[in-house]
């Protein structure tokens, strides 16, 4: 089964993930917004991107949050780049 998390991702055949997932080698950043259909855990994400930069939590907002929330989505921005700056 393919996980729809992330390029090469597979799932083992129990859910929810007892193992570790295969995945692509790339820093990411995830952000869960509240109105979001389904957001994953964060036990879940850090298990799936095992280079995960920033797992944050918006207040409000949902799927657009670029559009519907620009102070949240930048303030989520910086928080992901902080981690990288000397």
């Amino acid at each position: 089964m393919i996980a729809p998390f992330g390029p090469g991702a597979v799932v083992p055949a129990t859910w929810p993930v007892s193992a570790p997932l295969t995945v692509g080698s790339t820093s990411r950043n995830t952000t869960a917004s509240p109105s979001e259909i389904y957001t994953a855990p964060k036990s879940w994400t850090e298990r799936a991107f095992p280079k995960l930069l920033h797992y944050g939590r918006m207040p409000k907002g949902c799927h657009f949050a670029a559009w519907e929330q620009p102070k949240y989505f930048t303030d989520e921005v910086r928080a992901t780049f902080k981690s990288l700056r000397a």
